[in-house]
Formats: structure tokens, sequence, C-alpha cells
């Protein structure tokens, strides 16, 4: 199981999503262009002083990414809000495996459209009208936990 962010736009979820990492020993991936430098301090004030513990990979883009994983390189799994048609599977529905690969888009606008139609998995978190989406760090803290909780790889 991997987190995967898909150009992040604000650090103080990257650092957010960097903590979970640490706390649940989940490999974390940054998929370039960030919408911050990697010594940003907001991003290490969201993140504390846990960073030594992420097992953390910057990739110039997805295809670099997708073509460092070793083959069969597990499956992709993205996150959709379900706003743009891509309904997804309500994400405590859906049969989490070892090795799936949790993709999450930019807060402005998500995943691209061409990613969402070629995605074999999707998930969202249901939620009401009243908002557009959950804030990044928590949709992944959610999603994540879920995944783990499926797999009985909870940390004891």
């Amino acid at each position: 199981m991997e987190i995967v962010l898909y150009t992040p736009e604000i650090p103080q979820n990257t650092g957010g999503i960097a903590r979970l990492c640490a706390a649940t020993d989940t490999p974390l991936n940054l998929i370039e262009p960030l919408g911050f430098t990697i010594d940003d301090r907001h991003l290490k004030r969201a993140g504390l002083d846990y960073w030594p513990r992420v097992k953390l990979a910057v990739w110039p883009n997805f295809q670099a990414f997708l073509d460092a994983r070793p083959a069969p390189p597990g499956r992709l799994v993205l996150s959709t809000s379900g706003n743009r048609g891509h309904a997804g599977t309500p994400y405590h529905l859906f049969a989490y495996q070892p090795g799936d690969l949790l993709v999450f888009g930019p807060e402005s606008t998500g995943l691209p459209e061409t990613m969402l139609e070629e995605a074999g998995h999707a998930v969202r978190i249901p939620i009401t009208k009243n908002v557009r989406s959950l804030n990044l760090a928590n949709a992944a803290s959610i999603i994540l936990y879920e995944a783990l909780r499926q797999m009985d790889a909870l940390p004891h």
C-alpha cells in the first residue's frame, strides 16, 4: 500500500499526509510539478519532526513513477469526489489489496479526466451536497485507514 499525490498544491496538506504516512509506515510518492518547494516551511511544519520517518519519493511525472514500479505494478486506486460523473465505489465498499497505490489529485481540480477515464478502480467518500469535497489530508486518512483495516494491517 502506498499513497501517491499527483501534483499536490498545498504544502500543509502534503505535510499532514506525510505525518499520516509516518504513522502508518506507508510510502509517500509525490508527482511533480508540486505547488511548493520540498523545503517549504509550511510543508515541514505540517509534517512536524516526522519527515525522517517518511518513505518519500518525488517523481518528475506520473509516467516516470509508473515506469519505476516492479512488474506487476499494483492496482491504481484513484480517489474522486464524484462531481464530474466519475462516481467511483464508496471507499468503505471497495475491496483493497496489498500493493494498492492510492492516488489523490491536486486540491483545486482533482485528477485529470484522462486518468479517471482510464482508471480501473476509483473510490469516493460519500458526503452531503453541502460541500464539493473534503480536505485532501482528511480524504487520504479516511481511505488509507479503511484499506489498512480491511487488510488487518493497522499498527497495534
